[in-house]
């Protein structure tokens, strides 16, 4: 799965009602008897902080952690990543989005997709992490 930067978010935000209850995947309830606050989903991603940055992803390598294509991650650069995140990297000049898996003395770079192998960051490999992706938004439309 690779990605394209997007670049920053633009000023102004718009607030948008939450409602504080769960909604079935059925009957529809009347959600306006429900409203709680405003919120502005972006300060909930936190995605106007200097450190974070939004991507758009290509491929199906991601999955089965529920990243699919055309999906748009919000990437923190400030969180330190650890065995277990998945990040936005570049791996010998080449842009991916994969799970960072830490064995001993090894790296490697993981597919949510039995399709793809792991690839193993090896000797002569440059790899640069970017950063850890928080949240993913998927459109349905």
């Amino acid at each position: 799965m690779s990605y394209s930067i997007l670049g920053p978010i633009s000023q102004g935000g718009l607030k948008v009602p939450l409602c504080l209850f769960r909604v079935p995947a059925g009957f529809p309830s009347p959600a306006a008897d429900h409203i709680e606050a405003q919120i502005s989903l972006d300060e909930v991603l936190n995605i106007r902080a200097p450190h974070v940055y939004l991507v758009s992803l290509t491929g199906e390598s991601m999955q089965g952690a529920g990243i699919y294509e055309g999906d748009l991650a919000i990437v923190d650069r400030s969180i330190e990543p650890a065995h277990g995140h998945i990040v936005i990297a570049l791996l010998n000049n080449e842009p991916v989005c994969k799970r960072l898996c830490l064995r001993g003395s090894d790296v490697i770079l993981m597919s949510e997709n039995p399709k793809y192998p792991p690839r193993y960051v090896l000797e002569g490999d440059e790899l640069a992490i970017w950063g850890v992706i928080t949240s993913s938004v998927r459109s349905h439309v």
